[in-house]
């Protein structure tokens, strides 16, 4: 039985038997590991809050090699990202990150790379940047370390050198199409500011992205690109996208002052 020392971010969780826990985690050393966290749903459970879903912590686990399951033995808070958690929007964008990573990354894959891009997103959204650029900086870069950077300097198909009109960004082509052969395809339109802004934000550092200032036109068309080449790559679309949907419409008919960052 080998017995492991990493950082992991709490991705998912679920009642298991009476009175235990599945635990998914995202770590640093290890990629997606699933595990089993003896008696964490009683009362008082040594676990106590640290298994909240986005919670950062040293996670110390064993690992028999005969299931993919391992057994948690401390996991030990480092930061719990309340914040994200308690606010609707941060949450939404904080559960479409963590489901994005779920659905595109294979057990015991290690990303290092991909950890600390998630941990940048986790702590931007906790610290109150705009929630929906922050999941947009998210996308473009896990597209990229994902292996799936789509090209946006010629036509995948005719070759074409860009710019020209009508361009549309095709997933499963691996970039953009003109017009003429993206024609009757489910590739995702993209106006001139849009190609713009990708290949700015590609050069920017995260930071820079963050506080980039965009009108809010194309701010949202970014979003609904960069939603789209997610949903293309996961097959179908989030779960967290449509409470996002949902969210966004009951308070457009229910207006009520924006919540403190």
């Amino acid at each position: 039985m080998a017995l492991h020392r990493t950082q992991g971010i709490v991705i998912g969780r679920r009642a298991l038997g009476e009175s235990d826990r599945l635990v998914d985690f995202y770590t640093r050393d290890h990629g997606r590991v699933r595990a089993v966290a003896k008696s964490a749903r009683r009362t008082r459970s040594r676990f106590g809050s640290a298994l909240e879903l986005f919670t950062l912590g040293e996670l110390i686990f064993f690992d028999t090699g005969r299931s993919e399951l391992v057994r948690v033995d401390h996991f030990d808070i480092v930061h719990p990202f309340l914040r994200v958690r308690e606010h609707l929007e941060r949450l939404g964008q904080g559960a479409w990150i963590i489901e994005c990573l779920t659905r595109l990354t294979p057990d015991r894959d290690s990303q290092p790379a991909l950890f600390g891009l998630t941990l940048r997103s986790l702590r931007a959204l906790d610290s109150g940047a705009r929630p929906q650029r922050v999941a947009s900086c998210f996308a473009l870069r896990a597209v990229d370390l994902l292996g799936h950077r789509p090209r946006i300097d010629r036509c995948m198909e005719c070759g074409r050198a860009y710019p020209f009109p009508e361009a549309a960004l095709d997933v499963t082509a691996g970039g953009l199409l003109c017009g003429r052969c993206g024609a009757g395809s489910d590739a995702l339109p993209l106006s001139g500011a849009a190609v713009g802004l990708l290949k700015r934000l590609r050069a920017l550092a995260w930071e820079e992205g963050l506080r980039l200032p965009l009108a809010s036109a194309l701010d949202a068309e970014l979003a609904a690109t960069l939603e789209g080449v997610m949903t293309r790559l996961i097959g179908h679309q989030p779960r967290s996208a449509r409470f996002l949907a949902q969210t966004r419409r009951g308070l457009s008919h229910h207006p009520s002052p924006s919540p403190l960052p």
